[in-house]
């Protein structure tokens, strides 16, 4: 069956859904986005990732061009119309449609909004065959990382450069030689004194909802986590590392830049906040 999409008030064939010439997110990536895996007919983390979106389209201002439970029936029935009880939403808020210019059009002006799904691999079940290889290279981005913007050349060259290296991410390394996030994922380490770390919220990366998830998670189970910053020499002394998205869940990496980490297989932490995710996920 063809896939539908959501566009401006229309339910459409993907093959039939387009947006204006002028619409500011193709002339500008002046917009916003999320990703959210559905389950079993469920949202995951909905409310994580509604107020991720609430507070990027306020940095921005943007107006929503929806309430948020508004929203949330137009993906129920996106998810409908393609048949699909789990998979991949991938929605889309930009400034709308107007003359190119580089100041904001006159108020008024309507939002778009383009919602889709499609089908992507189940939770996974093993972790050793889920677990892939990362690169390291430098942070190319602006400064406002915090923001889920569509604007994400520097991503996209990051990753592909993963890609032709054969590995699953790009972690990148700020000037200040410190990590800052993965090109679409969130960085964690079990450092080489047995401490649980990732980065603490700031400009510099985006506040990922499985991050914030996993926070929750991790809380009152005697795991000690630190929100600190840590080095591109941390990153390579680490006994583990594990990425976390909405669609990596907890992705152990046993090779960084070609070198094995640990004993090259996912450790034991990694393996106990995945199983974290997972009870989360299928609850």
């Amino acid at each position: 069956m063809s896939r539908i999409a959501y566009v401006n008030g229309r339910y459409v064939p993907l093959r039939d859904a387009t947006v204006h010439v002028e619409d500011r997110g193709y002339q500008f990536a002046d917009g916003v986005y999320e990703v959210v895996y559905r389950h079993r007919g469920a949202l995951v983390d909905a409310e994580l990732h509604l107020a991720r979106l609430h507070r990027s389209l306020g940095a921005l201002r943007i107006a929503a061009p929806v309430g948020p439970q508004a929203l949330l029936a137009i993906i129920d029935e996106v998810a409908a119309r393609n048949r699909l009880a789990s998979g991949l939403i991938y929605l889309q808020i930009t400034r709308g449609v107007a003359p190119r210019n580089h100041a904001f059009p006159p108020a008024g002006t309507r939002p778009s909004l383009v919602v889709t799904m499609r089908r992507t691999k189940p939770f996974p079940t093993d972790l050793a065959l889920w677990s892939g290889e990362a690169i390291t290279l430098p942070d190319e981005r602006w400064t406002r990382c915090d923001i889920k913007s569509i604007s994400l050349l520097p991503n996209i060259l990051a990753k592909q450069a993963a890609r032709e290296k054969g590995a699953a991410e790009a972690i990148l390394i700020g000037a200040d030689g410190l990590v800052t996030e993965g090109a679409s994922t969130s960085v964690w380490i079990v450092d080489s004194q047995g401490l649980l770390r990732t980065r603490a919220l700031s400009d510099r990366i985006l506040p990922g909802c499985t991050r914030a998830a996993l926070i929750e998670e991790l809380a009152g189970t005697g795991i000690s986590l630190e929100d600190r910053p840590f080095s591109l020499a941390e990153l390579r002394a680490a006994r583990e590392i594990f990425l976390t998205s909405a669609s990596s869940f907890v992705k152990p990496i046993v090779k960084l830049d070609g070198v094995q980490i640990g004993n090259g297989a996912p450790g034991a932490v990694s393996a106990y906040v995945f199983g974290l995710m997972a009870r989360r996920v299928n609850q």
